[in-house]
């Protein structure tokens, strides 16, 4: 919860944080307040970042990493940590839009990254809670079910086609992997992170925020107060700093919700999903209190859907009917990105940065495409080209499959543009705010985003995002303000929690 507001989420249930960030501590890592030059400079410590950091050592590269918060605690310490090649139903999409071979590419690199994560954790002795589990894509359609369990079996993988599952809720069929996995996240990235800091070769570096990044010869990364030189840049960040390839009409920014579950009796074992909107994801965490539920579900764009209160409250509501529920200790949210085409952009950033690569638009399947990403990204900055990049290449041309999302989405966010700033330059003047709340006012022809916190004090900023210049909607459940053009994010006061935005959103006074 943002500091000073905790009003408004008084009625939930659960503390608002991650099991991942809640059992964890801080590293400590420096921030950067030189300029230094390496090989390598890797924006973005999540598990893209980190993986790509750790195979580049591995190549001989020197490295940094600079991440604007802390080690893992952005979208990688926000999941629901599931290591799987089962990413709801895309192998069928796969193998129709863009090809077998293609569909097998996909499939490899995933599965590959659920035995990376297993190697470093025996090499490293890492203690994360790794464990193998059965995955299940379960739903109410038979031949939609079946076409995924053929294409997933041309595509390389075991799966088989099951009827009765999951145990908690009634379902026609579902598709079951064997030898998933799941794991504590953090934990296993803090020892990547250290096993990275006593390295001579490699430097971590936190509460570093990137301001600027240049795609020359050599490429630079520009910081609040220091930067980096280097060959080439990996930019492993939920949206790419750098757009030279126009990302953001191509992803679109989309939340969802997990509750950390206490149960009176024996949780269901191995890992769930159901597809639609809302999806749903029910897996199991072992901590040192003893079982934990993890549901997620109730995704909506970014900035629009209504109250995010609401949605954790659907979530509660349909946890409580399928599980004697004892209590819920942890709620939270996250945000993915989600491409046009449903693939991942990992590679080159664009025309005019040959230098700089990118890792994103993972779509909720961040922790096996993450790990796949730093590995493809390795081996092409060491001079390899990997046959899989040819797939995930941030630059490919795919208007069959992209064009009628593209169109969608860009019209969508449009019409969010200009609805919000008619109905806000035709609105009332600023007016009253109730503690927890916060609204968009008009000052004149200045759009106003007022919240007031606990102790009754207004903060006042613009309520135009400094990427587009869409107006910010606020979040309830969060307490921030979340852009609905883009997914750019910030605090009451104005800072900046996640991009595409750069840059905070300026104070403003009202009269």
């Amino acid at each position: 919860m943002r500091d000073g507001f905790t009003r408004s989420g008084d009625d939930l249930p659960g503390e608002p944080v991650s099991p991942w960030l809640a059992t964890t501590p801080d590293a400590g890592y420096p921030a950067l307040e030189e300029t230094l030059g390496v090989d390598v400079a890797v924006v973005g410590a999540g598990i893209a970042g980190l993986s790509a950091a750790l195979h580049l050592r591995e190549r001989g590269k020197t490295v940094a990493v600079l991440e604007r918060d802390r080690v893992a605690a952005g979208v990688t310490g926000k999941t629901t940590a599931k290591l799987t090649s089962q990413h709801g139903l895309c192998y069928d999409h796969l193998r129709r839009e863009f090809g077998l071979r293609e569909a097998r590419w996909y499939a490899a690199v995933n599965e590959a990254s659920i035995d990376e994560v297993e190697r470093r954790i025996d090499e490293l002795g890492i203690d994360c809670g790794f464990e193998r589990q059965p995955s299940y894509l379960y739903g109410d359609s038979p031949d939609e079910i079946e076409r995924e369990t053929d294409a997933a079996r041309a595509a390389g993988l075991e799966p088989s086609l099951v009827r009765s599952v999951p145990p908690f809720e009634r379902a026609s069929s579902a598709v079951r992997f064997d030898d998933q996995a799941w794991f504590h996240p953090r934990k296993y990235l803090l020892a990547v992170a250290e096993e990275l800091y006593e390295d001579e070769g490699a430097r971590v570096y936190e509460h570093t925020r990137v301001t600027d990044v240049s795609g020359g010869t050599p490429c630079r990364v520009q910081t609040e107060a220091g930067g980096v030189q280097a060959e080439h840049v990996v930019l492993a960040t939920g949206f790419p700093i750098l757009d030279r390839a126009g990302y953001f009409t191509r992803m679109y920014p989309k939340r969802s919700y997990v509750l950390g579950v206490r149960l009176e009796g024996e949780p269901p074992e191995g890992m769930y999903y159901r597809p639609g909107d809302p999806y749903r994801s029910v897996r199991t965490h072992r901590d040192e209190n003893g079982t934990l539920l993890l549901v997620g579900g109730e995704n909506h764009k970014t900035g629009q859907g209504g109250s995010t209160k609401e949605r954790y409250r659907r979530l509660a509501r349909w946890a409580r009917e399928r599980f004697p529920v004892a209590s819920i200790d942890y709620r939270w949210s996250t945000q993915d990105y989600r491409t046009a085409d449903r693939v991942p952009f990992v590679g080159r950033a664009g025309p005019g940065a040959e230098n700089v690569s990118v890792a994103t638009g993972f779509r909720g399947w961040g922790m096996t495409n993450g790990i796949a990403a730093g590995r493809l990204l390795a081996e092409r900055i060491a001079g390899d080209d990997p046959p899989e990049l040819e797939l995930f290449d941030p630059l490919r041309f795919t208007p069959k499959t992209s064009f009628s999302r593209t169109v969608t989405e860009n019209a969508d966010a449009a019409s969010q543009f200009a609805t919000d700033w008619l109905r806000t330059l035709l609105g009332p003047d600023l007016e009253s705010v109730d503690p927890g709340e916060g609204r968009v006012f008009r000052e004149g022809p200045h759009p106003i985003a007022a919240a007031r916190d606990d102790d009754g004090d207004l903060h006042t900023v613009s309520a135009v995002c400094t990427h587009t210049y869409c107006l910010v909607d606020w979040n309830d459940a969060e307490c921030t303000w979340d852009c609905p053009c883009h997914g750019s994010r910030f605090d009451p006061d104005g800072t900046l929690l996640e991009g595409p935005a750069t840059e905070d959103l300026p104070r403003r006074e009202p009269r």
